[in-house]
């Protein structure tokens, strides 16, 4: 049976003009990319969205419009399940009551799972600062815009 993993991701551009990133530790790996993450089951893009920026920020956000959603196929990096990764451009509608980060990795404290953010001027980034294929794509996306 083929199993579809849909994961949703907010793109967060500040009045600067930097967009956040999160750089994270989990499964033995180290990774940076877009804030959000997977799908819970019986929730909308959305309200998933929402949650995932709950949880990794303690914000609120607000969906300001649609940017990508996956056209290829992605095998996920962790499993055999197909990424379906859909992108939203987001604001933030609470204070992010974050300690952001300048290096990549800068995590507080040791663990399994870790968590920083840091911001990125927008017209800097580059899809080498992001490490998975779909965030990467993304990343040249915005670099067309």
């Amino acid at each position: 049976m083929a199993l579809f993993n849909v994961r949703v991701y907010g793109l967060l551009v500040n009045d600067r003009r930097e967009i956040l990133l999160s750089d994270e530790q989990e499964y033995g790996m180290q990774f940076t990319k877009f804030p959000g993450g997977g799908l819970e089951h019986g929730e909308g893009l959305i309200d998933g969205l929402k949650r995932e920026f709950m949880e990794e920020c303690n914000a609120s956000i607000e969906v300001i419009s649609h940017f990508y959603t996956t056209d290829f196929f992605l095998k996920s990096a962790f499993n055999n399940s197909q990424i379906i990764s859909i992108y939203y451009w987001v604001k933030n509608i609470s204070p992010l009551n974050l300690t952001f980060k300048i290096k990549q990795f800068d995590f507080d404290g040791s663990g399994e799972v870790l968590q920083a953010f840091r911001w990125k001027k927008l017209a800097e980034l580059q899809a080498d600062d992001l490490t998975f294929p779909i965030d990467q794509h993304v990343a040249k996306l915005l670099a067309n815009k």
